[in-house]
Formats: structure tokens, sequence, C-alpha cells
């Protein structure tokens, strides 16, 4: 199978599972390809998390995703070492950065030293926690979410890490022959999980 019938073959795929989005589906598989970072900016509720799943099980992807909230820390994200009193060392264990695709899920609603904690990983492709650097999985994306400015407890992201993605969209809400396909037909998580 040559590469563009496989090309469409997945995007036919993603397509079944995100109805009526063939556009946006198609930037967000461009983006991944070209080796760049996603930001999908949109209201609660149009399939920003289920396109993200939909995304890194298409292509057979190690999946990972954080709620980014208030209190959430950047050893959180990155991972933190602990001292085990077996090895009598300190061991590094990893946090859920360390996988092909991120999903930062309302990035906007954790503090901007929060958000800071993924422009190395975004720009390098790597980590440095506690003086070591440790590289991140390839390919390594990260899908964000942000919701609207307007709504309460969100954070702008600063110019440095909008910078870090190569595309923003936005889903929408879906049109009418859309909706009436996604009530009739399956819950879009259990396709993914088949």
């Amino acid at each position: 199978m040559d590469v563009a019938a496989k090309l469409a073959s997945l995007l036919g795929q993603l397509n079944t599972v995100i109805v009526g989005k063939e556009a946006q589906v198609r930037d967000c598989v461009a983006c991944l390809l070209a080796g760049g970072h996603l930001l999908i900016e949109d209201v609660p509720g149009v399939g920003k998390t289920t396109l993200a799943h939909a995304l890194s099980h298409t292509f057979g992807l190690q999946f990972s995703r954080v709620q980014f909230t208030a209190d959430l820390m950047p050893g959180d994200l990155s991972g933190v070492a602990i001292y085990d009193r077996g090895q009598q060392a300190f061991v590094f264990h990893p946090g859920p950065i360390f996988a092909q695709v991120l999903l930062a899920d309302e990035i906007n609603r954790a503090s901007p030293k929060t958000q800071s904690a993924l422009l190395e990983a975004m720009e390098e492709k790597q980590v440095t926690v506690e003086g070591e650097t440790r590289p991140l999985p390839s390919p390594f994306f990260v899908i964000a979410t942000q919701n609207p400015h307007d709504q309460l407890g969100t954070f702008a992201l600063p110019e440095s890490q909008l910078d870090r993605f190569l595309m923003r969209i936005s889903l929408g809400y879906p049109d009418r022959a859309a909706e009436r396909e996604l009530l009739a037909g399956a819950d879009r998580r259990e396709m993914l999980a088949g």
C-alpha cells in the first residue's frame, strides 16, 4: 500500500470517530506528521479530547492525558526523583510527559509556572529534572486544549508558549447531519476501545 492510500485509510478511520470535521482532522494529522504541536481552542464538549485519543490510537502511539488545574505543579508533569532506601539513591519516576502523544487538557487552567514546564519539552524534545536531561520519546506530539479566555479560572498562554504550537484550530459545534449521526451512532469512546 502506498503512502497516499495509507494516509487516506487513516483519515477515513479518524473521520468515523470525529464526525463532520474532515478539514480539522486533516490539519491535526498534518501537524503530527510535520513534527509540530497542536493547540485546540474551543468550548468544552465539542470532541477535543476524543480527537486526541483517536489520533494516538489510529497511529498506534503511546498516549497520556494531563488535566491542567490551578494546583498542578511542574513536577506533576515532568516527574520527580524519590529516594529509594533499597538502592540508597534517588530514583527518577517519569511523569506523564514521557509519552508520544501528550494531551494537555485545558492548559490555560494551570498557572504560568506549570505551563512553562512544557517549554523545553516542546522545543527540544527533552526534559531537564534535577540537573539531568532526559530525552522524550519519538515522536513527541503535544495536543493542548484551551478554554475561552473569558471563562473563570483561566490564565492566558504566554507568547513563548504559543510560539511552540505549529497549528491552532477550533472544532466548533457539529452541523445538523453530523449531530444526528453522533446521536444515532455508537459512543465514540467505545469505538476507540474496540
